[in-house]
């Protein structure tokens, strides 16, 4: 199966700013950015300033978990400070933000898997091509993002490895890695299930535009299909997605926040898509995902409980019930605030995000036009269940409920209607012509 992603944007509410004097040789940068010190490497580059001689001041701004137009407006009104010699206040219009921020990452991925004769999966393969263009600035590219470019910085290099080169160790920070298989490499395995055969291969290839991280980069894209897709297998062999997932999955924490959160969800326990299901009206349905986010860095569960309308496509997410397990819990409220935070991002980017254009020009640059989740909008319950694990090791939470939100709300949506969506967003012209295909 195939399954594809689209660039989405940071969309931060309030567009970026910036107040820049640069004068007699020195420069003061008032700026968002969530480098300091990497913008005042670049700042430096930019400018043709000794780096002592650059200061660059923090300002709270618009938050944008990942690589907004903080970095770009700070070189754009330094530069132009320094060209007046005098200081320069620049903010972004929505229009320019919109169309040249570096956006999330766009994936196209296919997987296979073969099954034995009592359907337990042997073998999973996977291969995917995400483009790429620029990423934060760091300490020496500004050339990453559009203002830097424009000053006459390249981007970082684009540096394809043909052939890749074999693996020297198991490593799995964009989630590549199915959380099913072994993870085998020289003889040690570092994966959190027991397939035994698998082949991960990653593409890069050069976008055509810019790009750079955004809440989840590659984890969520990758995530969304290792998680449909063992929901299309388990559909296959008519087993339960959870039993089929415990039955493939050896990371007994991993095990642990699948159980916790089908236990909270009062799961009903059977193959998907529910038998009887409607064929017209308002169906609903349940659907599951989990992951070790980055291989190492937090274990979470979701259920998504949905509606879905099929008379006008409208997906509506009515509960979702989020196990999650960081290590040692200091903070309960902070960590069930990224959690529900987390979900409600992944439902907006699952049901509405896409960046779109034509054969000129970006076509997606007001809320009209590129649409997340509204403020007043529908929202769905949402229940946390905290494992607590004061001798483990701490781990992040503010990425995780995110990764696992899209595949679990696509899981819902084909255990409601028997439609599998492989495409995100799940927009109502998208959900009409599944439910189409299903019900000729």
């Amino acid at each position: 199966a195939t399954y594809l992603y689209p660039y989405q944007m940071h969309g931060s509410i309030g567009s970026s700013c910036a107040v820049a004097d640069v004068q007699n040789g020195k420069a003061t940068v008032w700026s968002a950015t969530q480098a300091v010190y990497p913008l005042r490497s670049t700042m430096a580059m930019v400018l043709g300033l000794q780096l002592e001689n650059v200061h660059i001041i923090f300002k709270m701004g618009s938050g944008c978990y990942g690589c907004n137009g903080a970095d770009t407006v700070s070189y754009d009104a330094a530069l132009l400070s320094q060209a007046a010699g005098r200081p320069v206040r620049v903010q972004l219009t929505r229009k320019d933000e919109m169309a040249w921020e570096n956006y999330g990452l766009a994936f196209a991925i296919d997987q296979r898997i073969a099954v034995d004769e009592k359907g337990t999966i042997v073998a999973w393969d996977y291969e995917a091509w995400s483009p790429t263009l620029g990423n934060r600035p760091g300490m020496t590219n500004p050339g990453n993002v559009v203002s830097g470019f424009l000053a006459g910085f390249p981007p970082a290099a684009f540096a394809a490895r043909t052939p890749a080169p074999d693996p020297a160790n198991f490593a799995n920070n964009n989630n590549a890695v199915p959380s099913y298989v072994t993870g085998t490499v020289n003889g040690k395995s570092g994966g959190t299930g027991n397939v035994p055969s698998e082949r991960v291969l990653s593409h890069d290839v050069v976008s055509p535009f810019w790009t750079g991280p955004l809440r989840s980069p590659a984890r969520l894209q990758n995530t969304f299909a290792h998680e449909s897709f063992i929901d299309e297998v388990a559909a296959e062999v008519k087993a339960d997605p959870v039993e089929y997932r415990l039955r493939h999955l050896s990371d007994p924490r991993l095990i642990d926040v699948v159980k916790g959160a089908a236990k909270a969800a009062n799961w009903d326990t059977r193959p998907s898509p529910r038998n009887g299901a409607r064929r017209a009206g308002i169906a609903g349905g349940r659907g599951i995902a989990c992951v070790l986010y980055e291989g190492d860095n937090g274990y979470c569960a979701i259920v998504a409980e949905v509606d879905v309308h099929q008379d006008t496509g409208r997906v509506a997410v009515k509960r979702l019930v989020i196990a999650n397990d960081v290590g040692p819990i200091s903070n309960p409220d902070g960590l069930r605030n990224q959690l529900e935070g987390g979900a409600l991002h992944g439902i907006s980017r699952t049901l509405n995000e896409e960046v779109t254009w034509d054969d000129q020009k970006v076509t997606s640059i007001d809320w009209r036009t590129y649409r997340p989740l509204p403020v007043g909008a529908e929202i769905p319950k949402i229940e946390t269940v905290l494992i607590n694990r004061p001798d483990a090791q701490a781990a992040g939470a503010g990425e995780t409920a995110v990764t696992v939100t899209a595949a679990a709300i696509g899981n819902a949506i084909f255990d409601a209607t028997g439609a599998r969506i492989r495409q995100i967003p799940f927009t109502p012209e998208r959900v009409k012509a599944a439910l189409g295909r299903v019900n000729g």
